[in-house]
């Protein structure tokens, strides 16, 4: 295996990882984002009051997602496979 298939491997990782963590991330950022909006409109600020709604939203993200980051794992171990096996040839 050369030293380009291995940083082409490690650059489709990364960007698998952050594609895939993007939706949950963003949900829970939005969350985070109309929780604080909230505090600052009643002036109630409780810190552990985000905590609830923020992981209510990145698990309601990562039920709708699922499909999705699914096939993109799958595909990403796919093709990782693939290289690894045509490079051994």
């Amino acid at each position: 295996m050369t030293q380009e298939l291995c940083q082409e491997i490690a650059k489709q990782a990364v960007f698998t990882c952050l594609s895939v963590a993007g939706p949950m991330l963003l949900f829970g950022l939005l969350t985070g984002l109309i929780i604080g909006l909230i505090q600052a409109v009643t002036q109630i600020h409780e810190m552990t009051l985000t905590f609830i709604p923020k992981i209510v939203a990145v698990a309601v993200a990562l039920v709708l997602f699922m499909p999705w980051i699914i096939s993109r794992l799958t595909g990403f171990s796919l093709l990782a496979f693939e290289k690894m096996i045509t490079a051994g040839r």
